[in-house]
C-alpha cells in the first residue's frame, strides 16, 4: 500500500504540474523528492513522510494556484483517500504549511521530517540549478533579468516578496544568498556550501560581462 500511494502521488502531482514554466514542474518536484529521500536516510528521518511531503508540496502553492487554503484542502482530500492514519497525514501537512520561505519570516519548521523537506526544496534553488529556475521563475513573472537602479529589497512582508517590484538579479540577494546559513541537517549543510559558493561565482561573472569589464 505504502508503495502504491508514493506511485500514485507521482502521477497526481505529475499531471498538475507537468506544464509548468515557473521553476515548480515535476522536474523541480522529482528532484526534491529525491533529494528528501536522501536526505531522510543520512539523517534518520521518516522516509515516507519526507516523500510525500515532498512530493505534494507545490500543490498548494499560491503562486501557483492563488488559493493556498483550497490546495491544502485538495492535498489532505487526496491523502485521505488512502489509510495512512491521521497522524502520518497531519505531519505531511504541517511540513506543506510551515516549509515556505515566504518573505523569510516564517518560523523554524517543527519536527525532522519538516526539517528535512524544507532542506530538500531550498537545496534545489541554489546551485546550478537554482540560477536556471531564477531566470525562468523571472521571465514566467515578467521581470527583468536585472536593472541596476532597482536595488534589492531588504525586508519584506508575504504579499511585498510575492507582488513587489523585482529581477532576477535582485532574488539572489533577496533569497537566495540566505539560505545556505537557513540549512536544517548536517548534510543538507554541506551540499549548500558549494552550491552557494557556484552562485556567488556565478554573480561576479555576470557583473563582468554587465559591465563589459571581460580582460
Amino acid at each position: 500500500m505504502m508503495t502504491n500511494v508514493v506511485t500514485e502521488a507521482e502521477q497526481w502531482v505529475r499531471e498538475q504540474l507537468e506544464r509548468d514554466s515557473s521553476g515548480h514542474d515535476w522536474w523541480h518536484i522529482d528532484r526534491v523528492r529525491k533529494m528528501a529521500v536522501k536526505l531522510a536516510r543520512e539523517s534518520g528521518g521518516d522516509e515516507l513522510v519526507c516523500e510525500l511531503a515532498a512530493l505534494l508540496h507545490d500543490i498548494p502553492d499560491e503562486k501557483l494556484t492563488g488559493d493556498e487554503a483550497a490546495g491544502l484542502k485538495r492535498v489532505r482530500d487526496w491523502l485521505e483517500r488512502y489509510d495512512l492514519g491521521e497522524n502520518v497525514i497531519s505531519r505531511i501537512m504541517t511540513i506543506i504549511c510551515t516549509m515556505s520561505f515566504k518573505g523569510g519570516g516564517r518560523p523554524p519548521v517543527a519536527t525532522l521530517e519538516g526539517e528535512i523537506v524544507q532542506d530538500a526544496d531550498r537545496l534545489d534553488a541554489i546551485g546550478a540549478i537554482g540560477i536556471a529556475r531564477t531566470f525562468a521563475y523571472s521571465g514566467w513573472k515578467g521581470q527583468p533579468m536585472h536593472d541596476p537602479n532597482l536595488p534589492p529589497r531588504d525586508t519584506m512582508s508575504v504579499e511585498e516578496y510575492r507582488k513587489g517590484k523585482s529581477t532576477a538579479i535582485n532574488h539572489f540577494h533577496e533569497k537566495l544568498l540566505k539560505l545556505s546559513p537557513l540549512m536544517n541537517t548536517p548534510a543538507a549543510r554541506r551540499i549548500a556550501q558549494e552550491r552557494h559558493r557556484f552562485m556567488l561565482d556565478f554573480l561576479e561573472r555576470f557583473q563582468v560581462e554587465w559591465d563589459g569589464a571581460d580582460d
